[in-house]
């Protein structure tokens, strides 16, 4: 074979085998879509500056106090009369998880935040104040469409301010992540998730930001609220999704959020969903214990106990770092890990239970009991590493000491690399081991 024609055989053999092993490029399923840590290679964002993995989620995992205090404030009777607002500095401070879809026709694509505490959708439109560079253009698609005040939807938006009579644009205002803030209209575009098109999709298109947590590229609703996108998607997708969390470590791979029944795991244990009918997009679940090694942590039942009324129990959350108890729950856990572990014990950042990670070996499992499902957690998943890699922590933190700090949330660390199925239909969550990297 000619020299010539054999250097560019193997140049277009180089080109195809890494096309065939890009994590970033998009999933030809319709049904499997690729979910990127907000920080990695795939994602348009730029992470803070930090000189390891590690710092980078302290820093993240800094915000989750005003995120347990707003997820708090959504699942009580008592109604938010006010939020505070940041100076507006709009750097992307919540740790979380995007993918990519396309909006409006001809699509135009949009990194938009995971958020299954959350029902509706919202991106930032052209001309808003105080948000990012990339916005969604309504005067370039095809199908996009305005909506007033008179629309069944608007009447289910949070923060809505239409007047009694008249015609007027459906126009709301919401606070998000504790410390910020937006305005926006309800307007309807096609929505695209892989080969999928979700038609006539509503969102809030925002027209002003204030704070410093609204994801600036928008943010992809997964509660099971009426505005959510399984209520929005009805049979397309049954009321079904998972979500495959990577590493915030695996800088240069992704994980992946499947839609509908078909493509769920088929041997997976579950445990129920309760709903509190107070704040119905919140995926409650019945906490029953916690473990460290083999011994169940002494735990007063009603710190566990489920209460639609104060809000009280144990949600799932795909926008919280650290996994947060309530302060009695979380010293017992930690009381009795230390007494497992060789000491001395010091702090580092958000973590106040670090200890040498010579002593690592002797570090007891953590496992979660919920009803019908006992999660017992990969030691990734309840130990994070200082960036010098001498110190093991245990990953976890109290719920901020607040009025409203009544509410444990499983959060993202303690998610990755399992597969975490919603069936909203059948009113139960199951779990599995998966690489997702």
């Amino acid at each position: 074979m000619d020299l010539r024609i054999a250097t560019l055989f193997i140049f277009s053999l180089l080109i195809s085998t890494n096309r065939a092993f890009d994590p970033c490029a998009s999933q030809s399923d319709g049904s499997d879509i690729s979910v990127f840590p907000t920080y990695g290679k795939c994602s348009p964002f730029e992470p803070p500056k930090a000189d390891s993995w590690v710092n980078t989620v302290m820093k993240m995992a800094s915000k989750d106090p005003e995120r347990v205090k707003y997820l708090a404030s959504l699942g009580s009777q008592k109604k938010v009369v006010s939020a505070p607002i940041a100076s507006g500095q709009q750097l992307f401070n919540l740790a979380n998880y995007v993918v990519r879809v396309q909006l409006g026709t001809p699509g135009q694509t949009m990194f938009m935040v995971l958020d299954t505490s959350n029902d509706a959708a919202w991106v930032p439109c052209a001309g808003c104040t105080g948000c990012s560079n990339t916005a969604f253009s309504t005067n370039t698609s095809s199908t996009y469409g305005s909506l007033d005040c008179s629309v069944p939807q608007c009447s289910q938006v949070r923060g809505l301010s239409c007047p009694e009579t008249g015609s007027v644009p459906c126009l709301f205002n919401q606070s998000y992540g504790g410390d910020s803030s937006f305005t926006a209209t309800l307007v309807q575009d096609s929505l695209g998730l892989g080969a999928d098109v979700v038609p006539n999709y509503h969102f809030g298109c925002i027209s002003s930001v204030s704070g410093g947590s609204i994801p600036p590229q928008g943010l992809l609703g997964l509660g099971r609220g009426p505005l959510s996108l399984l209520s929005q998607s009805g049979s397309l997708y049954s009321g079904v999704f998972s979500y495959c969390l990577p590493s915030f470590k695996s800088y240069y791979f992704s994980g992946s959020l499947k839609l509908g029944p078909a493509s769920q795991p088929k041997n997976i244990r579950t445990t129920p969903l309760l709903r509190n009918p107070h704040r119905s997009s919140l995926y409650y679940l019945n906490l029953t214990g916690i473990s460290i090694g083999r011994v169940l942590v002494p735990i007063a039942p009603e710190h566990l106990a489920f209460d639609p009324i104060t809000g009280a129990g144990t949600i799932i959350d795909s926008g919280t770092v650290v996994t947060r108890f309530v302060e009695p729950i979380y010293t017992a856990i930690r009381d009795e890990f230390r007494k497992q572990v060789k000491g001395p014990f010091s702090t580092l950042g958000v973590f106040d239970t670090c200890f040498a990670a010579t002593s690592e070996a002797v570090a007891p499992r953590v496992t979660f009991h919920f009803t019908g499902l006992d999660l017992v957690l990969p030691m990734e998943n309840s130990l994070i590493h200082s960036s010098s890699g001498n110190l093991a922590c245990l990953s976890m933190a109290a719920a901020p000491n607040n009025v409203n700090s009544v509410l444990n949330v499983i959060a993202n660390l303690q998610q990755q690399n399992l597969r975490v199925m919603f069936d909203v239909a059948n009113s139960r969550l199951g779990i599995a081991r998966e690489l997702c990297n």
